[in-house]
């Protein structure tokens, strides 16, 4: 990269350009709308991270303590 090129991303919401700098207060959205549209959609859960199913072995409360 050039000291003339700037680093780009593409706002998740949008997919409109976005500068990567510390200029760019909504990084790596484009505005603070389309930054409460993602928030929005994490507590409407329609975004989830995908896990599979939980490993209850490493539950410490239903150990026995150790004498």
């Amino acid at each position: 990269m050039t000291t003339t090129e700037r680093p780009e991303t593409k706002c998740p919401t949008c997919k409109k350009r976005v500068i990567w700098n510390s200029e760019s207060r909504w990084r790596p959205f484009c505005s603070e709308r389309c930054r409460l549209i993602d928030l929005g959609e994490w507590l409407d859960e329609s975004h989830r991270i995908n896990a599979g199913p939980a490993d209850h072995s490493l539950d410490l409360y239903d150990r026995e303590p150790n004498d």
